[in-house]
């Protein structure tokens, strides 16, 4: 068992914590686990799960036993102290830990998202280098749907009125529902959130925010924990924040772009040489990425839904072009000093699960550099005239990652597997829905 620190029982003591939420993100990103009694927790009390917890799909169904276990086992849930936090949106004192999953007391269980990200960040670490990384999450705050049936909309502001967007970078809708934000803002520092700016985005009630670089596991572990955040403060204050990759037909989807940089154990940037030019690094991580993040597209975009967002001139990326301060390519060189060389991943929507995103993006960029790849040559200009070259639907996604074989070499192919046939569940539970468009334009007409 895992030393429990001094600052737990203080911090425990000092908040009057009655429970703690002992969580870690499923296959989708969402918070699962028990809650334990504060007592409990600071004494080290074991807890476990069913393996195949981590692995529930969207709609809260399992696959099959053969992807977790024949006998469903267990999995033990150890917890990183370091993320011990209070949370700021509870109404009795209580907080909350992220979690590890674990088949021994050595092991972690390769079907937790955690975990892949883990075993990606161990390459790195084998060299001595860091993955450095910063993402951008957009958002939608938008009115209650109690009927799924309806269209989402914007919630109706003090006078009465809904955005109807075009508001970017206007101040007027962050006013306009100022006591969510302030709790927000509140809970940034609480929860252990490096925030730095937010905007109004494009869309009616869009949002983003920008977190500061950093290690990848912690900013996944914040980005986990932000969109944690957004659902039980906008739900305090009636409103319904959502991180799908496109809510609202006609108007933005919401992506979570990826800024990435390499350091090495003197913290300097690998993408950048001595002279301050591009390095090979950092040219052999573009080529990984332009290789390998086709493969492993439904780890960015998961969901049915995801691939409505990329649209051809929506600045969402129709395939893997890349070039400087270009932002209708998937792979953006942003204007900067050698210092701060980076690659910024413009394919993952909101709706990614943080962990994972990070995992596929930076492995990719990993096997680029240990294979030595070439990039193509920069692109200039609007490439939305060129061709689509990424997967345009979530069969046609998940049909290329199993074929390629990229993620089962990559990740293992108990995770792969595991992680494909939720997927397909998933896909089996949305083709037995009749849509809105069958129905207006097939029932007087097929």
């Amino acid at each position: 068992m895992t030393p429990i620190p001094h600052h737990v029982e203080e911090l425990l003591d000092s908040h009057h914590i009655r429970e703690v939420e002992c969580i870690f993100p499923d296959i989708n990103g969402v918070p699962r686990g028990k809650t334990l009694p504060a007592a409990a927790f600071a004494a080290g009390q074991e807890l476990r799960i069913a393996r195949a917890v981590p692995i529930q799909s969207i709609t809260g169904d399992y696959p099959d036993y053969q992807f977790y276990g024949e006998h469903d086992p267990d999995a033990r849930l150890q917890p990183d102290y370091a993320t011990l936090r209070p949370v700021p949106w509870a109404r009795v004192p209580r907080a909350l830990a992220i979690h590890d999953c674990m088949d021994s007391d050595t092991e972690l269980t390769p079907l937790a998202s955690r975990s892949v990200l883990k075993s990606v960040l161990a390459r790195y670490a084998g060299r001595g280098w860091t993955p450095i990384v910063a993402p951008e999450l957009e958002f939608y705050v938008l009115a209650p749907n109690p009927d799924p049936n309806q269209p989402l909309q914007p919630p109706l502001d003090p006078l009465g009125r809904r955005e109807v967007g075009q508001a970017s970078f206007s101040f007027s809708a962050l006013n306009a529902f100022d006591g969510f934000f302030d709790d927000l803002y509140a809970a940034l520092p609480v929860l252990g959130i490096d925030g730095d700016t937010f905007v109004h985005e494009m869309g009616p009630g869009q949002f983003e925010i920008n977190l500061k670089h950093g290690p990848a596991l912690e900013l996944a572990d914040q980005t986990f924990l932000f969109k944690y955040a957004l659902r039980e403060i906008g739900a305090r204050h009636g409103l319904l924040v959502v991180c799908m990759a496109k809510p609202i037909a006609g108007v933005a989807g919401s992506s979570m772009h990826i800024h990435q940089s390499v350091v090495d154990e003197q913290g300097r940037n690998v993408f950048s040489g001595e002279d301050g030019e591009p390095s090979a690094a950092f040219y052999g991580f573009i080529a990984g990425q332009q290789r390998y993040l086709p493969d492993l597209l439904p780890l960015f975009a998961p969901h049915v839904n995801s691939y409505r967002r990329f649209v051809k001139g929506s600045a969402a990326p129709i395939n893997l072009a890349w070039g400087y301060d270009n932002r209708s390519v998937g792979l953006r060189i942003p204007l900067s000093g050698p210092a701060a060389r980076r690659v910024e991943n413009r394919l993952p929507g909101c709706d990614a699960n943080p962990y994972l995103a990070l995992a596929a993006s930076l492995v990719s960029g990993w096997q680029g550099m240990a294979e030595g790849l070439q990039p193509d040559e920069p692109a200039t200009g609007n490439v939305y005239g060129e061709a689509v070259t990424l997967p345009r639907t979530l069969d046609a996604a998940l049909q290329r990652m199993e074929e390629q074989g990229t993620a089962e070499r990559l990740f293992g192919a108990e995770f792969t597997r595991a992680f494909i046939a939720s997927k397909e569940m998933e896909l089996a539970s949305f083709y037995n829905e009749i849509t809105p468009w069958e129905r207006r334009y097939l029932a007087g007409q097929a």
